[in-house]
């Protein structure tokens, strides 16, 4: 299932109609070593955790040297096992989260490339920049040492009101090409989950997150 799943959503999520190549993440929350190489297996190139225990537990488990996404709420004391090991930072959702990352890369001789989360659905359950700071955000931290920011993410409320949606997911890609216009390192808009994706790709994302589209419904002990 797994195999065919992978190899089914490399085929659909090809480029946004900004011309840009999406990038598939696999969210690997809760998932077996052995799923998660069978997914890599299948030509997954990106993988994204949630939670640091989890990382570490399985990190010399992992076959086939995928690059490495940090994609969950990140705690203060918990950046320094993941330094030097991950290869995007894709939820800094506040300046202090920002300040450690740069501190703990700088004292290890390593850059460290992030993008910054946006609440674009002002939910409170959520983390993250506000819309209208975004950019002034953005501004502060590429100025850190040892940080490089290479763009956006955001996660859409969870409905399926797609009169809802699509205007958030527009504004989202506003916000990256302001970004992008004056900060030449913006790459990416990490905008889609499974149940959301294919509007967020249709609105400009450039990589999503997926998670139950691969592995199926969560298995929680």
């Amino acid at each position: 299932m797994i195999e065919e799943n992978v190899k089914r959503l490399l085929g659909e999520v090809g480029e946004n109609p900004f011309g840009e190549k999406v990038t598939l993440v696999a969210a690997v929350k809760t998932q077996t070593v052995e799923d998660i190489n069978c997914a890599i297996a299948a030509g997954i190139t990106d993988i994204g955790d949630n939670h640091v225990q989890e990382f570490r537990d399985k990190y010399d488990g992992i076959a086939g040297n995928p690059r490495r996404h940090f994609i969950g709420h990140l705690q203060l004391n918990k950046v320094k096992y993941l330094i030097g090991k991950t290869d995007l930072y894709q939820s800094v959702d506040r300046f202090e989260l920002a300040e450690e990352l740069s501190k703990r890369s700088e004292r290890a001789g390593v850059t460290s490339r992030c993008l910054i989360q946006i609440n674009i659905g002002n939910e409170e359950s959520k983390g993250g920049f506000e819309y209208e700071e975004g950019l002034e955000a953005c501004r502060k931290i590429a100025a850190m040492p040892a940080l490089k920011v290479k763009g956006l993410m955001a996660m859409l409320p969870f409905t399926d009101d797609e009169d809802v949606l699509r205007p958030l997911a527009k504004k989202m890609r506003a916000l990256f090409e302001r970004l992008r216009d004056g900060h030449e390192g913006a790459e990416y808009l990490s905008m889609g989950m499974s149940g959301d994706w294919k509007l967020c790709v249709e609105c400009g994302s450039n990589m999503v997150r997926l998670g139950t589209s691969i592995f199926g419904p969560r298995k929680y002990d």
